[in-house]
Order: structure tokens, then sequence, then C-alpha cells
């Protein structure tokens, strides 16, 4: 088998991109694919697609709850013809599926209700598989959403905080996460009701952007990767509370890169 060797500074950092967004219900994370550019494919884990009526290029897969196994099955199958022609194709929600995944396989446990111990490891695998074939698909963005949940984490120096974080199990948390170029947080402004990502991690916010150099960005900017004006760090704007404003703050892009 050939080995190929890319060049670095032939690799085009804000192509072909995977990233995560999480919020709690309601936010806005399936509108915001209104904002991506280009022909987007999505697939419909939650039945919460109606929010893009009329958009002329959007198209949905309505994934089948009842059958999870089997649509999966069919779906990664077809993946790669599916995606063709379409620049972006969103997974739209994991932390659904994982609920609907899991009630499945109770109803067909020995009392008709209740999981199995070897359900749990089965997931692991399972979510694993198909995260992995979905991400490596080529020539298609991948934008990623799921609720949020706040996990315990402990730092080098001993402290315990809670971290907001997606809300998809622990045992493939981690391996979710560490495959996204980018991992934001969406959030609504109480005073402005602008919503907006945060990018950049902190103790109590799971978050990471490795395509550029913002930290804080609206829903509106968030995936204009790879733009001229990310590459200029400016002052962020105030939201009135002493704390950066992520609904404002798209075309104000912040220095630093949280990798």
């Amino acid at each position: 088998m050939a080995i190929d060797i890319v060049k670095a500074a032939d690799l085009k950092r804000a192509k072909d991109w995977r990233v995560i967004l999480y919020s709690k219900p309601g936010v806005g994370k399936t509108s915001s694919v209104k904002f991506m550019r280009g022909r987007t494919l999505v697939l419909d884990l939650d039945d919460s697609s109606r929010v893009l009526a009329g958009q002329p290029n959007i198209d949905v897969v309505k994934f089948d709850r009842v059958h999870p196994e089997e649509f999966w099955i069919d779906f990664l199958k077809q993946a790669k013809e599916l995606t063709a022609g379409y620049d972006n194709l969103v997974v739209d929600n994991v932390t659904s599926f994982e609920r609907d995944w899991f009630v499945e396989k109770g109803r067909n446990s020995k009392n008709g209700i209740s999981n199995e111990i070897q359900d749990y490891g089965q997931w692991t695998n399972y979510f694993a598989r198909i995260m992995t074939s979905i991400y490596m698909l080529n020539n298609v963005n991948i934008l990623t959403t799921a609720w949020e949940t706040q996990q315990q984490i402990t730092t080098d120096e001993g402290q315990t905080f809670n971290q907001y974080a997606p809300a998809i199990r622990d045992s493939v948390r981690d391996g979710l996460l560490g495959l996204a170029d980018v991992v934001g947080r969406m959030v609504v402004n109480p005073k402005t009701g602008g919503r907006g990502v945060i990018l950049q991690g902190s103790d109590g916010i799971y978050a990471k952007n490795r395509l550029d150099n913002r930290t804080l960005v609206s829903i509106e900017d968030l995936f204009k990767f790879g733009s001229e004006k990310h590459d200029v760090p400016t002052p962020p704007v105030p939201n009135g509370t002493g704390e950066q404003d992520p609904a404002k703050s798209g075309d104000r892009p912040q220095s630093g890169t949280n990798s």
C-alpha cells in the first residue's frame, strides 16, 4: 500500500471541517443550519427539522426512531452517495439518538423496560463506529448538534468544577470531542435575545477552536471559517455586565486559539 505525504503548506484548514454545537433544548441549534453556506443535508434525529421549512438549499433525511440500528446500517452504506453534491452534512442531534437507542434496547430486554448491563458496553463501540464512519466522509463539512449537560472535572490543582459539555454518555464523549475541529456552546444573551457561540474553553465550559482565532462569535457568523476578517484581533464587545457578549462579537474576533 502506497503511503501519501502531503505538504502542510497545501493543507486547507477551513475545508471539510468538523463542528460540534451544543446548548439547552430550544436555543436554536437546528435553526443555525440556515447560516451554513452552500447545499446542506440534514440527518434529522429528533424531528426538529420543521424549523427549516422553506429553506431552498436544505434537504432532510428523516431518522427512523423506532428502528435506529436498521436505519444506521442503511445510511452508512449509502452515506457517500447521499452526501455527494452537498457542501454540508448535519447530524441533529446525537443526544436524542442516544436516548432513542437505549429506549429501544430496553424494549427488547427481559422485562421490556430496563436496560441490561451489556447495553452500555455495546453503546460505546456502536456510537464510536457510527461517528467515526461519518467523520471519515470526504468533501463535506459536518455539523453535529447535542443538548448540554454538566460534567464534574478536577483540575491539576485538585479543584473540582461543574463544566458544561455535550450531553452524551461519558464513555463516548471524549472520543467524539477529540474528532472535532470546533466545539462550541450556544447561548442566548438575556438582555438582547441575540444568539452566540462560545468557542474558548474554561473550567466551566468545554469548547475549542482550531480553525481560526475566534473565541466568541454570533451564530450568524459561526460557519464563516477562513474569512480574512478572523485573522485580525479586535477588542471584545461588553454586554453591560462585565462579560463579553458572544451574540454581538461575530464581527469582533478575539485573539488567541484554543485547540
